[in-house]
């Protein structure tokens, strides 16, 4: 069997996530059993809610135990063939194999049930998502505009608007950094969204959630994603509440691997769009497992361009 490197959680983040609180280990394979399958790792991926499970809080799923393995940080992984959905065949004639960690992977079938179905969304509706040219946005943005929406991108920096808008498909995209406070993003939403937002999906919070939810309309409809502008333990206020009565709007947060009955279909419908070029995700590629922390911790400052993931061979 193969010596299999891996990277374990060392410590908990007091705070902001470091390079400290990992560490890179070399440790023998164990022996196969009965049933069990060895897997080399050729990606990983690397994804916002990780920085969750490093904190030893109550949450939707246990936390990260330390000095074991960080979200499947490793060379190998011993695999028992019968778990259901551990295995499976891809065709990459015309996905690329990493696409199956984004687009049509967990972030990718993540943007299809926002959308379908807390959103609701309808043709001629206009819908905003943040974090826009992340592995979710850049799915969500494909398949809102297949839907007829009207699709609003909020996104950090001129590049990656520039991109939401000449590649993904976005109608417009807000550069949240041009903006210091929520009056004035939602200010500048106003501008590209004259008729209100039907739908917003939301994976940022604080400011920017703010900011939407002065511009919802009557019934609006926000699903809740995810929240890495509190990442670090910081509380994140809401300042309008009230709107949520006012304007009767509908919140509500999901975890995508609770609705594992949806997966095929929307797998499906993201393949046709990657296959027939609709759907044209970018990836941020680090190389080799050591570079695993320090791509983490950029994708949790925003340092990512599309996926973030780590090439391994």
């Amino acid at each position: 069997m193969p010596t299999n490197a891996q990277i374990l959680l060392d410590s908990r983040p007091s705070a902001a996530a470091t390079l400290s609180n990992f560490k890179l280990v070399t440790q023998e394979t164990p022996a196969l059993q009965d049933g069990q399958v060895l897997v080399r790792h050729h990606f990983l991926s690397l994804d916002p809610y990780m920085r969750g499970r490093m904190n030893d809080a109550k949450s939707y799923t246990a936390p990260q135990a330390l000095g074991e393995v960080m979200g499947g940080w490793q060379t190998y992984s011993v695999v028992n063939a019968a778990t259901l959905g551990a295995l499976r065949k891809v065709d990459t004639t015309h996905v690329p194999l990493s696409y199956y960690l984004g687009a049509v992977g967990m972030p990718g079938v993540t943007a299809w049930y926002g959308l379908v179905h807390i959103l609701e969304a309808q043709a001629g509706q206009t819908v905003v998502v943040s974090a826009a040219t992340g592995a979710v946005g850049s799915a969500f943005a494909a398949l809102a505009k297949k839907r007829a929406c009207r699709v609003v991108g909020i996104a950090g920096g001129p590049a990656k608007c520039d991109y939401a808008t000449t590649e993904l498909g976005f109608d417009a995209c807000i550069d949240y950094k041009q903006h210091t406070d929520a009056a004035s993003l939602s200010s500048a939403l106003k501008e590209v969204c004259p008729d209100g937002v039907d739908g917003y999906f939301e994976n940022v919070g604080g400011m920017v959630l703010d900011a939407v939810m002065l511009r919802m309309n009557d019934f609006g409809r926000i699903a809740l994603c995810g929240m890495i502008a509190g990442y670090d333990g910081k509380p994140l206020p809401m300042n309008y509440p009230a709107l949520i009565l006012r304007s009767r709007l509908k919140i509500q947060g999901f975890i995508v691997t609770e609705h594992l009955d949806v997966w095929p279909q929307a797998l499906q419908e993201l393949g046709e769009l990657v296959a027939t070029g609709k759907l044209r995700p970018r990836e941020s590629v680090a190389q080799g497992l050591a570079a695993a922390p320090e791509a983490f911790l950029g994708l949790l400052k925003g340092q990512n361009f599309g996926k973030q993931i780590v090439k391994l061979m």
